[in-house]
């Protein structure tokens, strides 16, 4: 294997890097036989390949996966060193683990280099002396069910009662040991890269690229660390090549202690408010002597590179007091923006299958759904570096926790030195990126550990404040003063002074669900910033055939419900069924229901907060991804298909939406047999433009009969500001027939509608739908749909359910639509609504 070499300016870079990814092997630790291994890779992914484990996803085998993580794993490989790889030419050598899941002892030629107990955290191990040219590399990894059960004898501090008793004790993605979508499946293993490196005299720590922006230029600095291990003073020197977004050099062998101003930068902005273009900064590090003694580029040796891509932008957090309170908004080139996105968890339980190509076909899910903003959940991992590179590239602003959630920490002084380093790991890897809009300490443990939830008295409260009050913000105040830090989420900003506060900082609204309220209930409350809200249903029944047999396919059966990891929610959403749709005569028909619940839902709440744009800027709800196949928040399964919330999503964050606010039957009565005055009928019309430009659009309404014939209807020409709302008057509808008419709006700016949508004054199983007689037929590359009366939330599948269109679970007032293919093929196509013929 050869050694990849750093290339700088047509000159071999000094530093010599070789991957250890081959020829590796793996046992349990009980066993007398090796099997073929994967590096990178995990313990189950091995185990599955030798044929040695069941798919821990189907049926119940989850329990016997589990149990596999019970024993310790020993991994080895063998490489070579030859003198032709330069490494005999290096003043140290290291290996270098970027990334060990999690508690784990390594050996190089028999002799213990260390322990790792940090999945977040990467691994140096210095190997100079050691090093022979044939070598051993062992690691073994122990069972993080055994530590965290020791651990938890040892200690016993508590958090999330979904979760494995003691995960709060080790420094691994919490969400392994369960959660209430995932399963306890506390896989292990070598991820990410193991790397040999020859260091000649120095190389660097981190760089640190600092923005000043002025009208029409930015200036850039740059905060240079190098490793403290090799540095010595003045002997010296980093050099600076900027390149803009067009691959032209604009600053060349720069010194890096002088500003690097760039004139008429091309800024970075959030996807839906201009382009994100990239600036490449690459920095070197050369020995002086030999013609840099007067930092003179040269002829210099060139011992390390530094190569990023940037966006020249600013990112603020306006927190601004107004006539509601303190305002809470991301705030870009001076621009506040409402953000709109998902709360985004690990793709997988098992990490290896994880890759570039998967994690970019769902951001470009959200790029396509008109996402601006996307939340990396603190019951992770950090993600890879291409995870941040295309949200840099897509525009999609990353709201980042660090990896801590639903539970308490004691801050022992080996807790703190270990997650301390985690930390300054972690930023300095990351904090160059475009997409990065702030840093949150934690997920949701201000809220809970102010209520004394998981045991938090006395000492762990007060370990909670000096952890993400004190330590947190001190560390970001070196490491990154240019990206805003928030304590927790939810915050008002600290100090556990009423977390969830409408009027401050970030909330996390779960009534509608976890409460039973109707969905009508999120327009009682404008929280500035809604960071999580969501609402379950289950996958594609397609999904639902990988881990089940036709005799499991009940939702209360066995293998159902333990793909169901919250349990009140088959029965909240045979709840909320019951009080919407007709009952369901086949699963087929259930998860159908159960996703038009979970879309109407976020749906209300989206087009609310919306609506109120200013007072309310963002709306993140839960949950964007799934990690197995299971009934969940998620708008795309495991599978990777679209359930009825991502096409609403698609709708609903639309750049420009018209939306109604529509008074009926749900928010005036529970029962049929409720005595009260008659319900009162009204719309009121709504148009949010959250474009950078002023547009001219034209608003109509019809009120319809069950064929979706006119009664009467109405237009208006309107100017929309750019980032506004705009709401019509209220318009009165109590003549209208509660149970066989609707209303129906638009809004189009020359001739092409934008936004649309329809409203009932009740219930779908109430209404007199008329059967609409739907067709559906592909011609020309489209899909085209045709109804004879109104139909409502219409679905159209092929038959392996993996279809992704332009649209699907919309609305039809009659007659026809076309519809683009953007996946799968239209094949023995099917279609439906929410019709029944009785």
């Amino acid at each position: 294997m050869q050694p990849d070499l750093i290339k700088a300016a047509g000159k071999d870079s000094i530093m010599i890097r070789k991957k250890i990814h081959d020829g590796w092997k793996m046992r349990r630790t009980d066993w007398e036989s090796f099997y073929e291994a994967k590096v990178p890779g995990t313990v189950y992914t091995d185990l599955l390949d030798n044929g040695l484990m069941e798919d821990p996803y189907y049926r119940d085998n989850e329990d016997a996966a589990r149990a596999l993580m019970d024993y310790d794993y020993e991994y080895v490989t063998s490489f070579n060193v030859d003198e032709k790889e330069g490494f005999g030419d290096c003043n140290d050598i290291l290996l270098r683990f970027d990334m060990i899941d999690t508690v784990a002892d390594v050996y190089l030629n028999g002799s213990l280099l260390g322990n790792a107990c940090n999945m977040h955290r990467t691994y140096e191990y210095q190997v100079k002396e050691l090093l022979k040219p044939e070598n051993e590399l062992k690691v073994v990894l122990h069972s993080p069910n055994k530590f965290i059960k020791a651990a938890f004898e040892e200690d016993p501090v508590l958090g999330s009662e979904d979760c494995s008793m003691g995960f709060p004790k080790l420094r691994k993605a919490h969400y392994m040991f369960g959660w209430d979508w995932g399963p306890r499946l506390p896989d292990a293993g070598i991820l990410r890269d193991v790397t040999l490196i020859g260091v000649e005299s120095a190389r660097f720590d981190s760089v640190y690229v600092k923005q000043n922006h002025f009208d029409d230029k930015v200036e850039l600095s740059f905060d240079v660390e190098l490793d403290k291990t090799y540095q010595k003073a003045g002997d010296y020197a980093c050099f600076v090549t900027v390149t803009d977004p067009d691959g032209k050099v604009i600053a060349e062998k720069e010194d890096a202690s002088k500003t690097i101003v760039i004139e008429k930068p091309q800024l970075w902005w959030p996807n839906g408010y201009g382009k994100q273009p990239l600036y490449t900064v690459k920095v070197e590090l050369v020995k002086c002597g030999n013609g840099a003694e007067n930092n003179s580029y040269d002829d210099a040796a060139v011992l390390d590179i530094w190569e990023k891509k940037i966006g020249l932008r600013t990112m603020e957090v306006s927190r601004e007091k107004d006539e509601y309170g303190e305002e809470f908004a991301h705030k870009v080139n001076g621009v506040k923006i409402f953000a709109m996105g998902a709360d985004y968890i690990p793709q997988d339980n098992i990490l290896s299958r994880v890759n570039k190509e998967r994690t970019k076909e769902l951001l470009m899910h959200c790029v396509n759904s008109h996402f601006n903003c996307i939340r990396v959940w603190g019951g992770g991992y950090y993600p890879e570096d291409y995870f941040y590179d295309l949200c840099d590239e897509l525009g999609l602003v990353v709201w980042q926790d660090f990896m801590f959630a639903c539970a308490v920490y004691r801050l022992t002084e080996d807790f703190e030195e270990n997650i301390t380093i985690e930390i300054i790991q972690n930023v300095k890897r990351l904090r160059h990126h475009a997409s990065l809009g702030l840093w949150c300490g934690n997920n949701e443990m201000e809220m809970f550990v102010g209520q004394g939830n998981w045991g938090a008295k006395f000492t762990l409260k007060s370990d909670y404040v000096k952890m993400y009050e004190y330590l947190f913000p001190k560390l970001l105040k070196k490491l990154d003063p240019q990206t805003f830090y928030w304590p927790a989420s939810p915050s008002s900003g600290g100090g556990f002074d009423n977390p969830n506060d409408e009027s401050r900082g970030d909330a996390h609204y779960w009534d509608v669900w976890h409460g039973n309220q109707p969905f009508t209930e999120y327009r009682k409350f404008h929280f500035r910033y809604l960071s999580e809200f969501g609402f379950q249903s289950f996958p594609s029944v397609k999904t639902i055939e990988t881990f089940t047999e036709p005799q499991d396919r009940n939702i209360f059966s066995y293998v159902m419900e333990k793909h169901q990891r919250n349990n009140a929610a088959n029965g909240k959403i045979m709840n909320y069924m019951s009080q919407t749709f007709l009952y369901p005569e086949s699963l087929d028909e259930l998860v159908y229901y159960s996703q038009l619940l979970q879309a109407e839902a976020i749906r209300y709440g989206v087009e609310h907060f919306r609506r109120n744009r200013g007072r309310c800027m963002g709306t993140v709800y839960w949950q964007l991804n799934d990690c197995w196949p299971v009934a969940s928040w998620a708008s795309i399964d495991y599978e990777g298909r679209w359930k009825a919330l991502q096409y609403y999503a698609r709708r609903f964050f639309a750049p420009i939406l018209v939306s109604c606010e529509e008074k009926g039957y749900l928010d005036q009565r529970i029962s049929v047999n409720d005595e009260k005055e008659p319900i009162k009928k009204s719309i009121r019309l709504n148009v949010q433009n959250e474009t950078m430009e002023r547009s001219s659009v034209t608003v109509y309404w019809q009120l319809r009969d069950s064929k979706a014939n006119v009664i009467e209807s109405g237009e208006k020409e309107i100017v929309c500001e750019a980032l506004s709302t705009t709401w019509f008057d209220e318009m009165d509808m109590d003549h209208a027939d509660l149970y066989s008419n609707y209303v129906s709006y638009q809004v189009a700016k020359e001739g092409e509608i934008l936004s649309e949508g329809t409203v009932l004054f009740c219930p779908p199983k109430h209404f007199k739908f008329e059967d609409p007689q739907l067709s559906v037929r592909v011609e020309d590359g489209e899909i085209v749909v045709s109804a004879k009366a109104y139909a409502k939330s219409i679905e159209i599948r092929n038959e392996n359910d993996d279809l992704i269109l332009s649209d699907n679970y919309f609305d039809l007032n009659g007659g026809e639509r076309r519809l683009s293919i953007f996946k799968g093929e239209p094949k023995n196509l099917t279609v439906r609504s929410v019709y029944k013929k009785l």
